[in-house]
């Protein structure tokens, strides 16, 4: 077992120890009960907190985690001694590694395996069928049929791409969601139909005179649409005003974007800055169309995909899909964690004038802070970014 990733998750498991172990000594006797003595079962605060702890470490090393869960099924009523058989079944499969706690307190227990095997995906079948074997050894058929028994296997990122368990993603996900996150997000999508709403509305004399000057001076639609990577990594039509010419390839682009990932000074950049992320001279774009990315205009239209509530007003740009293919494992979290956005921590925070990595971290700092104060404050800052020009897409 790699101790580049055992060491962060042991000692995270050791301060959760302690702190359980603090918490229990605080307590009355009555909410310690008939558990005082027992295996070390963390509470669900505790215990979720460690779940999300470990999605985020298998997320960034590349390295699959198993969720066990046992769960009473819907209406149904389990005493202390069947729910204490519950935990010692799951301390006999449990590894020192493992982590044992409430999922959701008093109804589902749950158990956390980190750095499975990756090449082991049957794993899941076999621990299943060990908590089945010990079960057995403890309650008897009827009181098994009160439980249900559910196995995830979390793989990383990149593995989610080319086949994903979206029952886990979902599950994962929802770890996110505290009733402070659900007001907030709620708070955040009135926001993005009220102001995207009104500003497609008064904007509408504008979205004219582009559309007019964009038919004028080159042949083809108005609009270009073009398939991006939005939250948790589902496709969606992202629109623009056309500002290339029409057939434009698009390997100038793939290519440039590759280099830029991997680190590499790309060609066809902004020599005069340290990290550029834009094609100087581009020859695909048209003369309109420079002044419509000058002053990203270009992107009004995707007003329309923050009203339909495929982006949000604030958020990571969104991908195309040939850049998420050549993300590191740590990288994905960008488009797992928050909505895409119009603008963002990016966009008035340097851009063009940025890493890729620095932009992958500055999204990242918005996901773990979003806001609605946070969102007025980036859409407050993004006017001056955009007249003054600076990283100009």
């Amino acid at each position: 077992m790699s101790g580049l990733l055992a060491g962060p998750f042991s000692a995270s498991v050791q301060r959760s120890n302690d702190r359980a172990r603090r918490s229990a000594e605080r307590v009355s006797s009555r909410r310690r009960g008939q558990w005082a003595g027992r295996p070390l079962v963390f509470d669900e605060d505790l215990f979720r907190d460690l779940l999300l702890r470990e999605k985020r470490r298998s997320d960034r090393f590349d390295q699959p985690f198993v969720l066990v869960l046992i769960g009473l099924k819907g209406g149904r009523f389990c005493d202390a001694p069947t729910w204490m058989a519950m935990i010692e079944t799951l301390e006999a499969v449990k590894r020192d590694t493992d982590v044992l706690g409430w999922f959701e307190q008093g109804s589902v227990l749950a158990m956390i395996l980190p750095e499975v095997d990756q090449a082991a995906a049957q794993f899941t079948r076999e621990i299943e069928s060990r908590v089945q074997v010990a079960l057995s050894r403890r309650v008897d058929a009827e009181v098994r049929d009160d439980f249900s028994i559910r196995v995830h296997r979390h793989a990383p990122a990149t593995a989610r791409t080319a086949g994903s368990n979206h029952t886990t993603d979902r599950l994962l996900r929802d770890l996110h969601l505290s009733n402070r996150a659900r007001v907030s997000g709620a708070v955040k999508r009135a926001l993005d139909v009220a102001a995207s709403g009104a500003l497609l509305m008064l904007a509408s004399p504008l979205f004219l005179l582009i559309a007019a000057l964009v038919k004028l001076k080159s042949p083809g639609p108005i609009f270009f649409r073009q398939s991006r990577v939005g939250e948790h990594g589902k496709l969606f039509t992202m629109l623009k005003f056309r500002t290339m010419h029409l057939h434009a390839d698009n390997a100038i682009h793939k290519e440039f974007v590759s280099q830029l990932i991997k680190g590499a000074s790309p060609e066809g950049g902004d020599g005069a800055k340290a990290a550029p992320f834009k094609i100087v001279n581009d020859p695909r774009v048209t003369a309109i169309g420079r002044l419509l990315r000058k002053t990203s205009l270009d992107e009004l239209p995707q007003l329309w995909n923050v009203f339909i509530g495929e982006m949000s007003l604030v958020g990571p740009r969104p991908p195309l899909t040939y850049e998420v293919e050549q993300y590191k494992p740590w990288h994905y979290r960008r488009v797992l964690e928050a909505k895409p956005g119009i603008t963002g921590l990016w966009q008035v925070s340097g851009r063009s004038r940025t890493t890729f990595d620095d932009m992958v971290r500055l999204d990242l700092r918005y996901a773990k802070n979003a806001s609605a104060w946070e969102d007025l404050k980036i859409l407050a800052a993004t006017p001056r970014a955009v007249i003054s020009g600076k990283g100009a897409c």
